[in-house]
């Protein structure tokens, strides 16, 4: 059974929301999902400003737990279409991982969040895939057999690099069925392919 890390960042819920999909996903392609999230660097007034959720249950990751899983979704809403602070922090810290090669061969994906449709959203995907390919990992998107990215009856996100969200200008909406739909196809491919891989 793959053990995957489902590694997220969250101010508002949308990404925790998908991070809970991918889990799902996971477990339906016979992995154990984990799911962690990365440390809140926002100053104390910043939070209280910008009514940061700081409440998730998920607990904190440390770079050097990735070591122990067969593979690491990762999570972030779109910063001006890069990662937030949060996110890059955190991932600035693997250099120990990169130097020994830990992470190489094992896979790796991407799923995040925008305010609009056009948001950024590939762009912060190919920002985690970017990271995720100097660590040596082998990349799993959400191709088209999840069907669903090809509505054109409701707004949705979904990309071929990793689903996605679109949270509304003021973070008034939340994950859809059919954008919760596709981080579950994602996860269980994830899944699919570390244990493949493994074997």
């Amino acid at each position: 059974m793959a053990r995957v890390l489902v590694l997220y960042y969250s101010s508002h819920g949308h990404i925790e929301a998908m991070a809970g999909a991918i889990a799902e996903g996971v477990a339906r392609g016979g992995g154990e999902a984990v799911v962690k999230r990365v440390p809140e660097t926002a100053p104390p007034e910043m939070i209280a400003a910008k009514q940061i959720r700081t409440d998730q249950p998920a607990p904190v990751c440390t770079v050097d737990e990735m070591a122990e899983y067969d593979a690491i979704v990762i999570g972030a809403p779109t910063r001006y279409g890069r990662l937030p602070a949060q996110m890059a922090a955190f991932l600035d810290q693997t250099g120990g991982l990169w130097a020994r090669g830990t992470l190489n061969g094992k896979v790796g994906a991407a799923f995040a969040s925008s305010a609009s449709q056009h948001g950024g959203q590939e762009t912060t995907l190919f920002a985690l895939i970017t990271n995720m390919l100097h660590l040596g990992m082998v990349i799993v998107g959400l191709p088209y057999s999840f069907q669903g990215q090809l509505r054109i009856d409701e707004v949705s996100g979904g990309s071929p690099y990793g689903a996605t969200t679109i949270a509304g200008a003021k973070g008034e909406r939340q994950p859809s069925a059919n954008e919760l739909e596709g981080a579950r196809h994602q996860g269980e491919l994830v899944a699919r392919a570390a244990a493949k891989l493994a074997a």
